[in-house]
């Protein structure tokens, strides 16, 4: 049944990673930015210091990155547990500054075994069409963009990947093999942004990315290429918009952005109402992304069904009931996730 539907929506065929990833930057997202010529983070040790009943540490890290067009400031959040060793790291990429957040719950995460970092979006750069604050104002001084240049979702992975950086900065405190970026719906399109082009990422996971995140675009309903441009135009680079009721004429699909992430591991999760998204699309686009990976896509050959978890691969799909949400239940399955890793 997967074979057959793939075969219908006539998806490009999987190239070697660096082409992928050039056609991805070229025609959606835009080119990330430059690595900073050198970062500094500033640490504020303690800022709660007996956090989720006395199980963490939870600090404020101010990251100073000196790019060659200049220096650009941001904060993140940071929780630890207290009991010693290396912890495993989440880098969580959020839509608010509260820890804990209704989209992250921090004292499971901690009890779970795991470090987690939350970095705000808006203190990147705003969601919305003005490329004059934040990094955007730093990448474009005078606002203009050209057609490759990158939208807001390169900008806020690359954050990510900064937050990476100062990880290893502690390699005694965080196992760098086992650190996952996350987020959820643009930020879950926006953690696979971050994991295709960042190999130090060991997993990249996505909740309800759906349209220009983990869904294929050819044969997709709820949202569109069309749909996302006309609302969201600033996400992407601007050659993207000349997609909109094109799909068949993108030399990529989304598959190319999970592919990306081999040989690492990929988690796609999906909401059972959330048509939008279309978790149908997401599915495939797992089973499409899957030579690229030495253990592929483990699943049955159907579309998927509530409380589905398949999980034996290296990229692995879960679907739990209900609506477009960062719930307890998708951060409860990420992190059986990454155990099996």
């Amino acid at each position: 049944m997967i074979e057959k539907l793939l075969k219908e929506r006539d998806l490009p065929p999987l190239l070697p990673r660096e082409e992928m990833l050039g056609i991805l930057q070229r025609e959606i997202y835009g080119n990330m930015p430059t690595k900073p010529i050198r970062t500094e983070f500033t640490q504020e040790d303690d800022i709660i210091k007996r956090f989720c009943a006395g199980h963490a540490v939870a600090s404020r890290v101010t990251a100073e990155c000196e790019l060659e067009c200049g220096r650009f400031t941001f904060p993140f959040q940071l929780t630890v547990p207290t009991g010693g060793g290396k912890y495993p790291l989440m880098i969580h990429i959020n839509f608010r500054p509260d820890n804990p957040d209704r989209y992250m719950p921090t004292e499971e995460i901690i009890d779970g075994g795991f470090a987690v970092i939350s970095i705000y979006y808006n203190d990147i750069t705003s969601d919305d069409g003005d490329f004059t604050n934040g990094l955007a104002g730093i990448l474009f001084k005078d606002g203009i963009r050209r057609q490759d240049d990158p939208g807001k979702i390169a900008m806020w992975a690359w954050a990510a990947q900064r937050a990476l950086d100062y990880a290893y900065t502690r390699p005694d405190d965080f196992d760098l093999s086992a650190v996952t970026v996350c987020g959820h719906s643009r930020l879950g399109k926006t953690a696979l942004v971050a994991a295709a082009t960042d190999e130090r990422f060991a997993v990249g996971y996505s909740n309800d990315s759906g349209c220009s995140g983990a869904a294929l675009a050819r044969g997709k309903t709820g949202e569109t290429v069309a749909d996302i441009v006309d609302r969201f135009p600033f996400w992407f680079c601007e050659n993207y918009y000349k997609y909109a009721h094109s799909e068949s004429k993108m030399p990529f699909d989304q598959h190319y952005l999970i592919a990306c992430i081999a040989p690492r591991r990929a988690l796609i999760g999906s909401a059972s109402e959330d048509a939008w998204a279309n978790p149908a699309s997401e599915y495939l686009a797992c089973a499409a992304a899957a030579p690229a990976f030495k253990k592929g896509f483990v699943c049955e050959d159907r579309l998927p069904e509530i409380d589905d978890m398949f999980f034996e691969g290296d990229i692995g799909y879960h679907m739990r009931e209900g609506q477009h949400y960062f719930s307890r239940k998708d951060w409860q399955r990420l992190m059986k996730f990454c155990r099996m890793g």
